[in-house]
């Protein structure tokens, strides 16, 4: 098979539906409304790229490269992040679907998540320093053994972690949010 390079190009869901995505490294390129659901993506690479209102759920992203990229208004149910390249692996996402999805001991510091679900989603072992989880609901969300220092959840909710197994130097919760972090001490707060 062979690997395409393309650069700058805005590929649209009429475009995917007429010629597969060919495999190859995909630079600064727009993806709008694309289907890219249970499609294997391994191996890809994509720098600076933005993917709005796709669905990527289920892809397979095995040694797929995603640097500097952006997810907006996209469902990305299951997606397994922590089998992608590791080098240079950042992304920030707005207004994305991620539940059942797995970061697990991905680096990931300084990510962005806005406006986003991330329901039972498994961040152990992640690194998310300086990660910031904007208005997101983190429902059954696992953090365990995780490094969230600096991190900043004050509008995130619907989250639980234990204090003990999780490194929180410095990360930033509301006072709402609090019972998140007593959960596991199974306390009543009025």
């Amino acid at each position: 098979m062979s690997f395409v390079f393309i650069d700058s190009k805005t590929i649209a869901k009429e475009d995917l539906e007429s010629h597969p995505l060919e495999k190859g490294e995909y630079d600064h390129c727009l993806f709008k409304n694309g289907d890219f659901s249970n499609t294997d993506l391994a191996g890809f690479r994509f720098t600076a790229c933005e993917f709005t209102g796709s669905n990527l759920s289920m892809a397979n992203l095995a040694k797929t490269a995603f640097r500097d990229c952006v997810f907006k208004d996209c469902k990305m149910l299951g997606m397994r992040f922590d089998t992608c390249n590791e080098l240079g692996l950042s992304f920030s996402f707005e207004n994305c679907v991620l539940n059942h999805s797995t970061f697990f001991k991905t680096k990931i510091k300084k990510t962005v998540f806005r406006n986003s679900q991330l329901q039972e989603t498994d961040f152990t072992a992640c690194d998310l320093t300086q990660a910031v989880f904007d208005n997101c609901d983190l429902s059954r969300a696992t953090f365990d053994n995780t490094i969230l220092e600096n991190a900043d959840f004050r509008s995130a909710f619907n989250y639980s972690m234990d204090p003990g197994k999780n490194k929180l130097k410095k990360a930033r919760f509301s006072l709402s949010g609090v019972a998140g972090l007593l959960s596991v001490y199974n306390i009543e707060i009025y």
